[in-house]
């Protein structure tokens, strides 16, 4: 069977993938250099925002958002093929705000809301960071503890949040908080934009095992926040997180980038037959990493397609995302079978081929970010399969 986009939707990709090549530096280049995504390089920050403000001159950093808000207005299927050809080139990555906050303030925000901060989003100029986990409170997010407590106009925050990425950078962060301590757990919760640069506000950095900089844990003492920042209702945090979580969510990220991994996996095995000869199994490892690619690829464009059909994708959506770290595991894996004791060389080490290394470290948390395998799978088993909770 072979699938094909509309030609229209084809002519997109082209475009997209034109852009690319004139605005990015070639891709190897930006693998094997100082391209990365460690946020804690104030010039690779420049350089994503940079990039972004490029995106948002064509509409396309908020492509599929309503014209109104200042989106494009493009079909779930232009938004799927945009996202795969940004994640295949290693392009930098979006802001939190596209991602979480404008949904949300589309969906809740007050007039006054979408005027101030919808603008500033589309147009690359503010960065926003994700303030959702806390050292108790990950896969079980409901039962976070950070508190937020009516006084006058303001509510004052405290509390600790933890794996924020990039808050270290950021200009505002998008925060839930429990403003009723004795209601259920996932009652009482309300979701508050915060100025990272308010007093008590303090972040400090967490080095990956990759020995990079992108994760902070962010400390809130007497914070004050205007309730004119509150977004939706008070208390109903919980609800107005899980309806965001719908926007945009097929995972194609992960199995373009994936399928730019076993590509480039495969070029390497060619190069050096010495290392195939050595572990002559890994061949079949990488045809497997191509089949896992394959099927991602489909999980992610079932996603879009209901989308495209005004359908919710929930245990769908879980699927990919559940495939697609795990599949990002495996072939970390089988670089480093490949590479055999050479793939425990790091970037810059005497005698390395290529830096696999790091790549194999940091992907040991993708089962965990955004939700945890053993989450998906409970999602699965019962909103997918109808199974009882156990």
């Amino acid at each position: 069977m072979k699938f094909k986009y509309d030609p229209d939707v084809e002519s997109f990709r082209k475009e997209v993938q034109q852009f690319i090549k004139a605005e990015l530096p070639p891709l190897e280049e930006r693998l094997s250099g100082d391209w990365g995504e460690d946020r804690s390089n104030e010039e690779q920050y420049a350089y994503t925002m940079g990039f972004q403000k490029k995106l948002a001159a064509r509409d396309w950093l908020a492509m599929a958002w309503p014209k109104e808000y200042g989106g494009g207005g493009a079909s779930h299927m232009r938004q799927l093929v945009y996202n795969e050809e940004m994640a295949y080139n290693a392009a930098p990555s979006m802001n939190m705000g596209i991602a979480w906050v404008g949904p949300s303030l589309m969906l809740y925000g007050t007039e006054e809301q979408k005027t101030r901060f919808i603008p500033r989003i589309t147009g690359a100029d503010d960065w926003w960071c994700t303030l959702y986990s806390e050292p108790g409170a990950g896969s079980d997010l409901a039962a976070l503890q950070t508190r937020a407590v009516r006084d006058g106009d303001d509510f004052v925050i405290n509390g600790q949040k933890i794996w924020t990425s990039g808050g270290h950078l950021a200009d505002w962060g998008w925060l839930a908080a429990r403003t009723d301590p004795d209601a259920p757990k996932h009652k009482g919760i309300t979701m508050f934009m915060v100025d990272m640069k308010s007093p008590g506000v303090t972040v400090r950095p967490l080095v990956n095992i990759a020995d990079h900089h992108s994760f902070n844990e962010v400390f809130f003492e007497d914070v004050r926040v205007p309730a004119k920042q509150v977004v939706g209702e008070v208390n109903r945090g919980w609800y107005h997180m899980a309806v965001a979580l719908d926007f945009e969510r097929s995972g194609i990220q992960a199995f373009a980038g994936g399928r730019r991994s076993v590509e480039r996996l495969t070029t390497l095995a060619r190069q050096h037959r010495d290392l195939v000869a050595k572990r002559p199994s890994v061949r079949m490892e990488l045809a497997d990493r191509a089949v896992d690619v394959n099927v991602g690829t489909f999980l992610a464009y079932r996603v879009a397609t209901m989308q495209a059909k005004g359908m919710v994708p929930n245990h769908e959506a879980s699927a990919s995302k559940l495939f697609g770290s795990e599949m990002g595991q495996r072939i970390a894996l089988t670089g480093m079978h490949l590479l055999g004791l050479h793939g425990e060389l790091r970037n810059g080490s005497d005698g390395e081929i290529v830096d696999l290394a790091t790549g194999y470290l940091s992907s040991v948390s993708g089962t965990i970010a955004a939700g945890t395998s053993e989450i998906q799978r409970g999602i699965i088993a019962t909103r997918g399969l109808g199974l009882p909770r156990g």
